[in-house]
């Protein structure tokens, strides 16, 4: 299940910051699984790496909103 982008803009910056611990722990269980060849989904990695990259990248959209708001 892939993150959508509008649910996330909806979110504070704390909680993407929650969601991408999440998923960066997901991430490392993954290619743990996958070192070890129980990793039975091999797609989830590719879903997780885009959501890690989704969530990056409206952490990174806000904080330019926010600079840009104070100057």
């Amino acid at each position: 299940m892939a993150l959508d982008a509008q649910d996330l803009r909806g979110k504070t910056p704390d909680e993407l910051r929650d969601q991408l611990g999440q998923l960066k722990k997901e991430q490392f269980n993954l290619r743990f699984q996958q070192a070890t060849n129980q990793l039975e989904n091999t797609a989830r990695m590719r879903i997780v790496r885009r959501d890690v990259a989704r969530v990056q990248t409206i952490l990174n959209e806000k904080a330019r909103d926010a600079a840009k708001s104070e100057a």
